[in-house]
């Protein structure tokens, strides 16, 4: 339940009270400044509370805007301010500011006839917009967001004439033309913008007046796109086309769960977590659809899978690795997102602002990047057209070249930033890094030694270096290295490798490549000695164990990016570290390469890992208080 305190008497005949209520807001009526902190205080703890000058005129979808976001613990506009639970202390703190403030401005002032007359004190038409002031100036209190709004009108009039133009101007907007307008990303890819969002959102307002919720149709689009991958393994053409079509359906599904949250602002942690771990549950089923139905045609296409699957997953440790990265301190120690630092020169992004000026070089540089839109369409069509094996040869040269282009094109931008990483993006970088015990240990007595050596100075290049040649000596020993000691032994120098790797702290210009390195170590090399196996079922199993690390990569991605931080150090140490598994899937290939040993092996590691990280990660996302995020930035998936 929600309340809404007019800050004072209502307007005769205006619709406020109306628009309030067809909010979920329980409207009270407060006649003075006193009146709103009694009110205030009689709103029960856990409730959402909004303050809304009785003057206001706008659109009501500029109301839903402000007092109903749930990400925002404040959120406020001309005339309207709107808290959760958590920040109701402070709204009492800052309302009581604004009464103590308005208390003397009721000074005395000398009356014609002599005597003294009462200036009256600034009465509470005004009250939300000192409360939002009062409310930014408390250092304990929460940022108060500030909706753009556009061409939706919020004022609160002086008098009659301003409040006929402000109405004038409300019906000149067609609210409901901007809402569902603005249910679309403004930064998708090509495919999306122009051949997806057009007819999805009318979908998404279809859903929203049926009651239906963005995680019912979250769920819709998983269930899809399994019927898709079922279909794909059936290896008739039939099934290809079917599967193809699906997949299709369940990526307009896909884009109708966002824009429905955005349409009526219904966000949620678990719906957060369902949108991002979803989309990787679909497209990782689906390649294994497609490797399924091209066995059941003769060709075995698993090691082409598990390399999709390997590319696309390092791919996005690249871009998240890099956006955790890109914070700095400004000046005075106050933190920066994604700013050079004063003075320093960039000639990456000078080029692409100078691109971003020719329109049609920002469309053609969203496509070849193979956004989740156009990547999803590419397999669709391949599946329905041509093999499995042209649909995954195709993927992964379209994938390789847009995560060079990516990677390059980040790499400059970092040679040229200037400044100091904040303390949260150097946790978040040692998060991904996921050592386990073995790189812990060894890091500690690096860092130890370094402690020892006054005035030693690393390069800047140091921990990627080392995390490249650890990287580059486990995957060469994994394609090439006979079966035998030599496997489990560069395992062991590629742990020794990763504990140096990381122990500094990740505050170089290129320490961000360091969790990709460590990503693609690894997977590489589960499928480099799955390849090599004889074992019958070695390279299925292996994708198995592959999507159950990339899972637990991902969890720990979305804690991070909804603040919330890493999953558990324990269960880090619990599943090995990435060197850890590593070392354990070394040791099997050397144990029993030759016989169904090693598809076993790799079979219930990958069961043991499934169970323990998804155990966690159901148990947090369902039970934590993460405050409820949803990805507005239209960057690739």
């Amino acid at each position: 339940m929600s309340t809404a305190i007019l800050t004072g008497p209502p307007v005769a005949g205006a619709p406020l009270e109306g628009g309030l209520r067809s909010l979920g807001f329980d409207v009270r009526v407060a006649e003075d400044t006193a009146g709103v902190e009694a009110a205030l205080a009689a709103v029960p703890a856990g409730e959402r509370v909004a303050l809304v000058d009785p003057r206001f005129v706008g659109h009501t979808h500029s109301l839903r805007l402000a007092l109903t976001d749930p990400r925002f613990p404040a959120a406020a506009i001309p005339g309207a301010l709107a808290v959760q639970p958590t920040a109701r202390a402070a709204l009492a703190r800052a309302v009581s500011a604004v009464s103590a403030a308005a208390a003397p401005s009721a000074r005395t002032a000398p009356s014609a006839a002599g005597g003294v007359a009462r200036t009256a004190a600034p009465g509470p038409a005004v009250l939300p917009d000192r409360a939002a002031a009062a409310l930014e100036e408390d250092g304990r209190g929460p940022a108060v967001h500030r909706p753009e709004l556009g061409v939706l009108v919020a004022a609160v009039p002086a008098d009659g004439a301003e409040r006929a133009e402000a109405e004038r101007a409300v019906a000149a907007v067609d609210e409901e033309r901007v809402r569902l307008r603005s249910a679309v990303k403004s930064r998708d890819g090509f495919f999306t913008t122009f051949l997806v969002s057009p007819y999805s959102r009318h979908l998404a307002r279809w859903c929203a007046r049926r009651g239906l919720t963005p995680n019912q149709v979250t769920t819709a689009s998983l269930l899809t796109a399994l019927v898709a991958a079922a279909c794909a393994a059936t290896g008739t053409r039939g099934g290809f086309v079917a599967a193809g079509v699906l997949l299709l359906a369940s990526f307009v599904l896909d884009c109708a769960d966002g824009q429905l949250a955005r349409y009526a602002l219904k966000y949620s942690t678990l719906g957060a977590w369902l949108d991002a771990t979803f989309d990787r549950a679909k497209e990782y089923a689906y390649y294994a659809g497609l490797a399924l139905g091209a066995a059941r045609g003769g060709d075995d296409v698993w090691a082409l899978a598990l390399g999709a699957m390997v590319l696309q997953t390092c791919r996005h440790v690249v871009d998240f690795s890099f956006n955790e990265a890109d914070h700095y301190r400004r000046d005075g120690g106050r933190e920066r997102e994604g700013e050079p630092a004063a003075g320093s020169a960039n000639p990456a992004a000078a080029l692409s602002g100078k691109l971003d000026r020719v329109g049609w070089t920002v469309w053609a540089r969203r496509m070849i990047v193979l956004p989740i839109g156009e990547r999803w369409a590419l397999i669709a069509v391949l599946t329905a057209l041509t093999t499995p094996r042209t649909t995954f040869t195709v993927l992964l040269v379209g994938c390789a070249f847009a995560a060079c282009y990516t990677t390059a094109g980040r790499v400059l931008r970092s040679l040229t930033r200037k400044g100091v990483r904040t303390d949260r993006a150097v946790r978040a970088l040692s998060e991904l890094a996921d050592s386990g015990p073995l790189a812990e240990a060894v890091a500690r007595a690096a860092a130890s030694r370094v402690r020892g050596a006054r005035g030693a100075r690393p390069s800047a290049f140091a921990a990627p270096a080392l995390a490249l040649l650890g990287s580059a000596a486990l995957v060469a020993a994994a394609l090439w290295a006979p079966v035998g000691p030599w496997l489990p032994a560069a395992a062991l120098g590629y742990a020794v490798m990763s504990g140096l790797a990381v122990a500094r702290p990740p505050t170089g210009a290129l320490d961000w490549l360091v969790p990709p390195l460590f990503r693609a170590a690894e997977y590489t090399t589960v499928l480099a000695l799955a390849a090599r196996s004889d074992a019958a079922g070695a390279l299925p199993a292996a994708f198995g164990l592959v999507a159950a690390v990339a899972y637990h990569h991902y969890d720990t991605v979305y804690r991070i990016r909804g603040g919330t931080g890493a999953p558990p150090h324990r269960l880090v140490r619990a599943i090995g570290g990435h060197e850890g598994r590593a070392v354990a899937v070394t040791a099997a290939a050397a144990l029993w390469a030759a016989g169904q040993g090693f598809t076993i092996a790799l079979t219930a590691l990958a069961g043991a890992l499934a169970l323990t990280v998804l155990t966690e990660s159901v148990r947090f996302w369902v039970s934590s208080h993460a405050p409820a995020v949803h990805d507005e930035t239209g960057e690739p998936a």
